[in-house]
């Protein structure tokens, strides 16, 4: 009996140990389908930086019918990457979001047109139809439209909105006189389908002034309470913050990794360096902690919605914290 029991003791401290050293797990969801525009998440964990911080990351993929809101609110994830208008649109809604961190310093939303239409300003939008994403994506183009004083219930003085699929074919089916494209995707979609640069007028958000940030990194508010959870953020984010780093110096490797990530078959070499290039331009500059004028901004862009503004109440600081970058750059 004697020797049963220490061995059951010896076996409880063994397995107590291996417990020790699990690595602690975390899901990320992301904001859609496994291309370059994650490349930082699949290159740390291809690299073994989660695994250096001692994380067993899971990676879950988005799509059309997958909304990161409601897939971290009902806890199927414990960090997400969403755009900020969406994330405080659901802030406001009652889901604790928080941005933790903002990989992204730049936005990649452009209206991309075609030049036979003859629009060559924004002044040329009235009496078109302009195609948008919606599921959230429509937040910024709705506020850059109220601040030009634009209606989007159609008619001579306002625009026809064409709900967009997240596709190009309205303007290649001529439905549609602009579409909405992503500098790394979708534009390369249309120059694709044999349309050349020359035959189309882009409108960047950022040039426009009405950027809001995108692809930050979210959790819920009430789990940032517990120390356990903040501490795997902290390691999260600095291992996160490293792959996008490389990612952005060695971009044709990172699109390789991203390719052999794609379980769907359906990426290609050419569009996933070409989108990683593009990508890089967007990260560069940032080292992981969410500029404060930034947020700011987009915040004001949100706000300016005239009748039907996307919040209705600046969010005030909560909806930000430096804590995990501050610790995970330190």
């Amino acid at each position: 009996m004697k020797h049963l029991k220490t061995s059951v003791i010896a076996g409880a401290m063994m397995a107590a140990g291996t417990i020790a050293q699990a690595a602690d797990e975390v899901t990320l969801q992301l904001k859609w389908v496994t291309q370059a525009q994650f490349a930082g998440y699949y290159v740390a964990q291809e690299k073994g930086f989660y695994e250096e911080e001692n994380l067993d990351v899971t990676i879950k993929p988005g799509g059309p019918d997958i909304a990161p809101t409601q897939v971290i609110a009902g806890g199927g994830a414990d960090v997400t990457v969403e755009w900020m208008p969406a994330a405080l649109a659901a802030r406001e809604k009652g889901l604790p979001l928080v941005n933790i961190a903002q990989p992204f310093k730049s936005s990649g939303m452009m209206l991309t047109c075609l030049e036979e239409t003859g629009v060559t300003g924004p002044e040329d939008f009235p009496g078109r139809t302009l195609g948008v994403w919606f599921f959230g994506n429509e937040f910024p183009f709705l506020s850059w439209m109220s601040q030009l004083g634009i209606p989007t219930e159609g008619g001579e003085d306002g625009v026809t909105v064409l709900k967009q699929g997240f596709n190009v074919d309205p303007l290649l089916q001529g439905q549609a006189d602009c579409i909405s494209t992503m500098t790394y995707n979708e534009y390369w979609q249309v120059i694709d389908a044999g349309i050349t640069p020359e035959q189309l007028v882009t409108f960047k958000y950022e040039d426009q002034g009405v950027a809001t940030l995108e692809d930050g990194l979210y959790v819920r508010e009430d789990r940032l309470e517990d120390p356990e959870f903040a501490d795997k953020m902290v390691r999260f984010v600095r291992a996160s913050m490293k792959g996008w780093k490389y990612a952005e110096e060695n971009p044709d490797e990172a699109a390789m990794i991203v390719l052999e990530n794609d379980a769907t078959g359906a990426q290609t070499e050419k569009h996933q360096k070409r989108m990683m290039g593009e990508v890089a331009k967007l990260t560069a500059g940032s080292n992981g902690a969410l500029d404060p004028a930034d947020f700011e901004r987009t915040v004001e862009s949100l706000l300016s919605g005239g009748s039907d503004p996307v919040i209705s109440a600046h969010p005030g600081n909560g909806a930000w914290t430096h804590a995990i970058t501050d610790a995970a750059l330190n």
